[in-house]
């Protein structure tokens, strides 16, 4: 019978800015995605200094437990079973228990990208010291990024307080040793994965099952995917909307920046800004008169409604970096003073209401879409413009007629899904979770909302390029025509009837992976 020999170990980079150092300082959304991607790696802070902290934490909790000290969940039962007292004989046996019974998540498993998300965010608020646990578990967090080696989170269970607990079970079920993982790509059962790099299982301390897993980084990772995704949305917008603009002879000075001026949200400046970038509003180039005073407001209030999408993007920004960079897990641990200090930090109600905007303004920007296809593909509208955007001189061929169709269908999808999660907390876990965030809810339902935004947005963009195609003398902009260009590398000119369905998916792809070329946000 052969061995199998443990997978060869990579060294961290001599480039010590692709590392990002965890327990030092914060990180960005964007530092989170690095890692989560596999862009950077991870390494724990290896200062004395901070270690000696972490050291400290974690003696003050066992110390404590040592002395007859009350702490929820290392001498206590969890939840509403807080009152149970538990001898000390049983503790070593709770935080196991803890993990195993939590392991009734449901539905979808989270993909790769946001599994390493989970992680990342986890380590980043175990790291900052006021959690009681050691330094070999978070080390051993940053082997998991580092070697891609993440759980199987089924992502429906947790109403996002007590934090996630029931998805970040399956985080510390993968340290123990249990359930199942994926091993850069491959999907086995946790021992085996463990064995393959040379690991053994971890045994969790007392506190350390309930650090892990009492808090908000399920809602926050889904969350910081959402951000970036929705800034890929909102510009994508933008130079959707400036061609609209461009092939129905619109209104330029609908975004001229007195305007914008005179009522100055900044989220609506900037909008109105990248569509007068893509316009080269200003410049001295050759254009026809606008067909019309007044365009149909969603031409004319394009920055409006886009600028609210990008004003929850920063209020998302805000409220995921102080998440990420906080510590939410309870008890926690003040090791300066050496105390216990239990709260409730793990309610995930701010990251439930940044995602609620967020999905509401997505959905409200898929709407705004929604009416720009409608204006394209109307002769009356569009200056002109064969109707459904047909470029065959035959009747019998229909253009953009089912795509319309497609669009209308998605953001209707897109709208029923803005109802507030937060509407729907409930008691649960007899009466002692009583009022919940349901932040995971929330952040799930964005990201869902994103999906059919994105595909809206390309269903428009796909149309807006169909547009540039048909208008005599074409565009002389030079972002229109890059888009375009990208575009037309994966989806030709629709010319006669045909599937476009593969087209719609191959354009999201280019979406998804910031292949587009569109203006910085």
């Amino acid at each position: 019978m052969s061995i199998e020999r443990p997978l060869t170990r990579r060294p961290l980079p001599a480039d010590p800015s692709a590392t990002a150092i965890v327990g030092s300082g914060c990180l960005s959304i964007h530092d989170v995605l690095a890692l989560a991607s596999g862009e950077r790696r991870v390494a724990l802070n290896d200062d004395p200094i901070y270690r000696e902290k972490l050291a400290k934490a974690r003696a003050i909790v066992e110390r404590a437990e040592s002395n007859g000290g009350i702490i929820y969940g290392v001498t206590t039962g969890v939840g509403a079973c807080a009152g149970t007292s538990i001898p000390p004989d049983l503790r070593g046996e709770l935080p196991v228990n803890l993990m195993r019974f939590h392991g009734c998540g449901t539905g979808r498993i989270l993909d790769e990208t946001e599994a390493a998300t989970v992680v990342a965010v986890r380590l980043i608020t175990l790291a900052k010291g006021h959690s009681g646990v050691r330094a070999e578990l978070l080390e051993r967090l940053c082997e998991f990024l580092n070697e891609r080696l993440l759980p199987r989170i089924p992502e429906e269970g947790s109403v996002g307080a007590s934090g996630d607990l029931t998805p970040l079970s399956y985080l510390a079920a993968a340290l123990f040793g249990e359930r199942e993982v994926t091993l850069r790509g491959r999907v086995m059962p946790t021992p085996e994965a463990l064995s393959k790099l040379g690991l053994e299982p971890l045994a969790l301390l007392p506190k350390e099952s309930l650090s892990l897993m009492n808090g908000t980084s399920v809602m926050t990772a889904i969350g910081a995917i959402c951000y970036e995704r929705a800034r890929r949305l909102a510009r994508l917008t933008a130079s959707i909307t400036a061609i609209a603009v461009d092939v129905t002879h619109g209104n330029r000075g609908h975004f001229d920046p007195r305007i914008f001026e005179l009522k100055p949200h900044p989220s609506e400046s900037r909008c109105a800004g990248w569509i007068r970038a893509d316009l080269e509003f200003g410049a001295d180039v050759d254009r026809p008169p606008p067909a019309r005073v007044q365009d149909r407001y969603s031409i004319r209030c394009a920055p409006h409604v886009t600028g609210v999408l990008v004003e929850a993007i920063s209020s998302a920004e805000r409220a995921l970096e102080i998440e990420i960079n906080g510590v939410d897990d309870n008890p926690i641990v003040d090791p300066e003073r050496g105390e216990i200090l239990h709260g409730g930090s793990f309610y995930g109600g701010q990251i439930c209401f940044v995602m609620d905007g967020l999905k509401a303004a997505a959905a409200g920007v898929a709407d705004l879409l929604d009416r720009q296809l409608t204006l394209l593909c109307v002769p009356e509208t569009s200056d002109g413009l064969p109707a459904n955007l047909v470029a065959a001189d035959n009747v019998s061929h229909h253009g953009f007629k089912a795509m319309q169709i497609s669009a209308s269908a998605l953001t209707a999808e897109a709208l029923k899904l803005t109802m507030p999660a937060s509407a729907f907390s409930r008691s649960t876990e007899s009466h002692n979770q009583d009022k919940v965030s349901m932040g995971t809810i929330a952040a799930r339902d964005c990201r869902r909302v994103l999906e059919l935004s994105e595909t809206v947005a390309v269903i428009v963009l796909l149309a807006a390029c169909q547009a540039l195609d048909l208008r005599e003398g074409g565009s002389q902009l030079r972002a229109p025509l890059a888009l375009r260009e990208a575009v037309r590398k994966v989806a030709a000119t629709v010319t006669q009837d045909r599937r476009q369905d593969r087209d719609i998916e191959r354009v999201l792809g280019l979406l998804r992976d910031g292949s587009l070329p569109l203006g910085p946000y």
